[in-house]
């Protein structure tokens, strides 16, 4: 079991000075909000759109700000089952974990918006720009998850399986569902938005943030088959639906409506809002 031994090899924490304690979820999400601000450029650039680096930098903080916000207040909604009723005080409390991906993602749709409002331009662009640039910060992300051990999966036998036994997963391998997630999630749905972003004149607005709702939920649906839904949570129906798969199948759909209407409207890529 060759990745079992490269998990016990890590460590969470980056970085330790004195009192200062930098551990490489933070950093995650650090360099995938930077990674994402790069993507944006550089695809802005190949579909030449005159986005400057003071507009990116607006537009990523935005982002930043609602994901880190959202996500935090989509797990206390989600997955909190009403602890958080009785412990208002832990909402913010990142230091003890839990982050949903679905409440990530309303926030940073909201956050884009907003700021985004303060330079008026087109919505649907500016979406598709992140979009491209997104799933290298869920990979990252995913592989923080990795190092921390946490979010496992089921049982395995697979020679590549891992025993997460210092965080609770037990004496038994496991699959890596993290790195499962930042395979599909990250590096699968970067290179097809990479390929899809390449073609002059770029593809309408609302495709690539329509392929990456719609690729992210199936993803996202087929993983939770072989990772272990929250404990607190358990499955929810027919012994094998989980919360995760509950909310990305409006993903899929909403990514598929959103494909649909970039088709029918057909409308290019600018900044300019109409």
């Amino acid at each position: 079991m060759w990745l079992d031994e490269l998990y016990h090899s890590l460590d969470p924490v980056a970085l330790s000075l004195g009192p200062l304690t930098v551990r490489w979820y933070g950093l995650a999400y650090l360099f995938g909000f930077i990674a994402a601000g790069v993507v944006m450029h550089r695809v802005a650039r190949r579909w030449r759109l005159d986005l400057s680096a003071d507009d990116i930098v607006t537009i990523v903080t935005g982002l930043a700000c609602g994901a880190i916000i959202g996500g935090r207040l989509g797990y206390v909604i989600f997955y909190g089952k009403g602890y958080y009723l009785s412990h208002p005080l832990s909402i913010v409390m990142l230091n003890e974990g839990g982050m949903s991906f679905h409440g990530g993602l309303i926030g940073a749709i909201v956050g884009t918006y907003l700021a985004n409002r303060s330079l008026g331009y087109s919505f649907a662009t500016v979406m598709d720009l992140l979009a491209c640039g997104a799933p290298i910060g869920l990979c990252l992300g995913r592989c923080a998850n990795f190092v921390n051990g946490e979010l496992w999966g089921k049982e395995t036998s697979l020679p590549w399986g891992v025993m997460f036994d210092d965080t609770g997963g037990g004496a038994v391998f496991r699959h890596p569902s993290q790195l499962y997630e930042a395979l599909l999630e990250g590096v699968v749905l970067f290179c097809v938005l990479y390929v899809l972003s390449l073609r002059r004149p770029p593809r309408p607005q609302g495709t690539f943030t329509g392929t990456f709702l719609m690729l992210y939920g199936c993803f996202r649906f087929l993983i939770e088959f072989v990772r272990l839904p929250d404990a607190h949570m358990g499955y929810l129906a027919f012994g094998w639906l989980t919360m995760g798969q509950v909310l990305s199948l409006p993903l899929v759909i909403g990514g598929i409506c959103i494909l649909l209407l970039a088709r029918r409207g057909n409308s290019p890529q600018r900044l300019e809002a109409r």
